[in-house]
């Protein structure tokens, strides 16, 4: 009676040999697979161990500490940095040089950004050591201030129309918003000067008092025809203030605005020789070259400078004749011919009369000197002074003057302008 064999899996007859290797893709061996089931966790219909499908090739290198990168030279990067910023070039060579040291030492990467670095800042040292030995810091020094200047004022340019930000054109203004001159607008410049001085701010009353003795000759050679000039148009400017004065301002800008602070002005004022043809220049210029000597009236009356009258009265008589002398040496217009012949033959009559004055004067006979004082003067802004603007198409409406002369002392010729 034979003992039969322990459960498990089959052994083989010893004298039979070694089991053959099963093929992995042949049929399953028959005694090797269970009835009805599979080996636990193996694909279906594939013998034990054996993956699904062919075998594939592993793709690159398993992790190993040996194969981290070095890491990169923090010193490098900076040397590289202030190499190409080149503000601190002794730094970045002093950097650049323990980097290549640390490099070395520690095994790191950035050899060729320490170099790099290194070499620019070299570089770098050496422009600054040649800026300093030339004088060019100084000329950087003072390009640096006029940059300031520029940055804490605003730069305006005669016949530019601007909108000022605030309310008015007086007080502060830190800038303006340009505009077309056609159009409503705060402002017009008609012209701008420099000041003088040193470091220190002379104070706002100079600046105030440097713009009224410069702005109103900027306005006459704006505006040529005075006439033309509206009566609520008034004279303002910008100029510079206590900390712009420090950084090398020193411009005033000469500037029309309204006399009410909440109207503007529309349209350009500018009649000059850009604006103008020839006949209309040459007779404003004969023109406003005798308002300006009339303007220098002596400020006493007669009778307390009669010296001082005669001087005057000469200067008025030979202005006179030279700007008699310029109108006929002109060649006028058919239209204008004859109304500046008629203007010439009055300007002619006052000279004479002017002549009479300063001979009154010279015998210290001031009854006298007033009665030809006021004959010189009635020609002035005359009939015939219109009839010839008129014949020019130029500015036909005599401007008003203040109320303050007195008659037979000059009230004529000494009143203020209202603009």
């Amino acid at each position: 009676m034979s003992i039969p064999p322990p459960p498990g899996p089959h052994q083989p007859d010893p004298a039979q040999g070694p089991s053959p290797v099963p093929d992995p893709y042949g049929p399953p061996p028959q005694g090797q697979q269970p009835y009805g089931q599979q080996p636990y966790g193996q694909p279906y219909g594939q013998p034990y161990g054996q993956p699904y499908g062919p075998p594939y090739q592993t793709w690159g290198q398993g992790y190993s500490p040996n194969a981290r990168p070095s890491s990169v030279n923090g010193l490098a990067v900076a040397s590289l940095v202030l190499g190409v910023l080149c503000c601190f070039p002794a730094l970045g060579l002093v950097l650049g040089v323990i980097a290549l040291v640390q490099i070395k030492k520690k095994g790191q990467s950035g050899k060729a950004l320490a170099i790099v670095g290194s070499i620019l800042s070299s570089l770098g040292l050496a422009l600054w050591v040649t800026v300093l030995a030339t004088g060019g810091l100084s000329d950087a020094w003072e390009e640096f201030k006029k940059g300031a200047s520029e940055g804490t004022t605003f730069s305006v340019v005669k016949g530019q129309c601007f909108d000022a930000p605030g309310e008015s054109l007086e007080g502060l203004t830190y800038d303006v918003d340009e505009v077309p001159c056609a159009g409503e607008h705060d402002g017009e410049v008609f012209g701008e000067f420099k000041m003088t001085g040193g470091d220190g701010f002379p104070g706002d009353g100079a600046v105030s008092d440097a713009a009224d003795d410069k702005c109103y000759p900027l306005q006459d050679a704006y505006v040529m025809d005075t006439w033309a000039l509206p009566s609520d148009v008034d004279v303002y400017y910008f100029g510079p203030t206590r900390q712009s004065w420090r950084l090398g301002d020193r411009e005033v800008s000469c500037i029309f605005g309204n006399t009410d602070e909440k109207a503007t002005l529309t349209g350009s004022l500018r009649a000059d020789e850009t604006t103008l043809d020839t006949y209309q220049i040459t007779l404003l210029k004969s023109l406003n070259t005798m308002d300006t000597v009339l303007w220098e009236e002596p400020e006493d009356y007669p009778e307390d400078d009669l010296p001082g009258y005669r001087k005057w009265s000469r200067d008025v008589h030979d202005s006179l004749g030279e700007q008699i002398g310029a109108l006929r040496a002109q060649s006028w217009s058919a239209a204008a011919d004859k109304p500046v012949a008629a203007l010439v033959k009055d300007m002619e009559d006052a000279r004479a009369e002017w002549a009479k004055a300063v001979a009154a004067a010279e015998d210290d006979d001031v009854d006298t000197f007033y009665i030809h004082y006021d004959k010189g003067y009635a020609y002035v802004d005359g009939p015939s002074t219109v009839t010839a603007r008129k014949a020019l198409g130029l500015a036909t409406k005599r401007p008003t003057y203040d109320d303050g002369g007195d008659d037979g002392s000059g009230e004529s010729g000494g009143g203020e302008l209202k603009v």
